[in-house]
This record gives C-alpha cells, structure tokens and sequence, in this order.
C-alpha cells in the first residue's frame, strides 16, 4: 500500500472514561497518511508512531471530520469506538487534511455504492449458477404441486362427501413441505 496523502500532526484519542479529555497517543508530531487499500477497496488513515499504529481507521462515508479549531481537527471512529484528534502545526495543514477527508469519504461513498450495485448484479448470476440446475425445475413444481394438493379436496367435496380422509392428509403434507424448503 502507498499512502495518497501525508502531513505530519499530533495525535491524541479521546480518555474512553470520560469520553471529553483528549489523550495525546503520539509525543511528538508524527506522519498521518490516507492509504488506499485496493484488496478490499477502503480507504484508510493510519498513523505510525514507530511500529505501533495509533490510528487505523477505515473512511466510512457516514464519518465526518470536524475543525474545532484553526490548528486541530478531530473525527469518530465506530469501528475503533474512540474519537482521533489532530493537531496540527498550522491551519494549512489543517485545512488540507480536511480537504482529503472529505475527498476520500466521497470516494468511499462511490466505492460503496459501487460494490452494493456489484453485490446486486452478481448474486442473480451466482445463485442460478450454484443451485440452477437443482432450483429452477422445482420452484413451479412445488407451487403447482401445492396449488394441486389445495384443488383436489374441493373437487371430491363436491362429488363425494367422503373426501375427509384427504382433508386429513392435506396438512401434513402442508406441513411437511413448509419444513422441507
């Protein structure tokens, strides 16, 4: 993976006991970075601080990033439970990274759609291919079939009032049917 953006910021994770203090996670600025991970097609930030990962989080389109002031910029994570804070060493810096933010959730967004869509498509295709052969010849027999079973009874009423024994019959096979599917 190659990042498509850097900057260089403090970061600080929220106190998860108190969900208001900022924690500072790195000491001093370390390199943020938008990576694009085109396995599974997300777009994440991760930050570094040595070889521990302070930040991994995955860009969700419903995510936003929010300036709380000219130098740091803060957004929640569901995933990681936890809120990142940013700070910057000048509102440049700042703005920038907002503008990425925005720019890659957007994209995510797309993506996302894209692969619902992608879903959409090939799960027709796949199910016939996986179980056509099985699955297609017994749909209408068994809806016939039942729509038959359902017929026969009212057709012996009328012509002979002996018919309950099928009358009898008729839920199990109902019933059966219902547990086999």
């Amino acid at each position: 993976e190659q990042p498509i953006f850097s900057t260089r910021a403090h970061v600080f994770q929220i106190d998860p006991n108190t969900k208001k203090n900022w924690v500072p996670t790195s000491k001093h600025a370390v390199t943020v970075s938008y990576f694009y991970d085109s396995t599974r097609n997300v777009y994440r930030i991760i930050s570094l601080d040595g070889s521990k990962a302070i930040i991994n989080s995955t860009i969700t389109p419903n995510m936003t990033f929010t300036k709380t002031s000219q130098k740091f910029g803060q957004w929640a994570d569901s995933r990681a439970n936890t809120v990142y804070g940013l700070g910057f060493s000048s509102e440049h810096h700042l703005s920038k990274f907002a503008e990425k933010f925005q720019e890659f959730k957007e994209a995510a967004r797309l993506a996302k759609e894209k692969s619902q869509e992608k879903m959409e498509l090939t799960s027709t295709p796949s199910q016939e291919s996986a179980g056509g052969d099985i699955q297609s010849p017994l749909t209408p027999e068994s809806i016939n079939g039942t729509d038959d079973e359902r017929a026969t009874p009212e057709v012996t009423q009328n012509s002979e009032p002996r018919a309950e024994p099928t009358q009898n019959a008729l839920p199990f096979t109902h019933r059966y049917r219902f547990h086999s599917h």
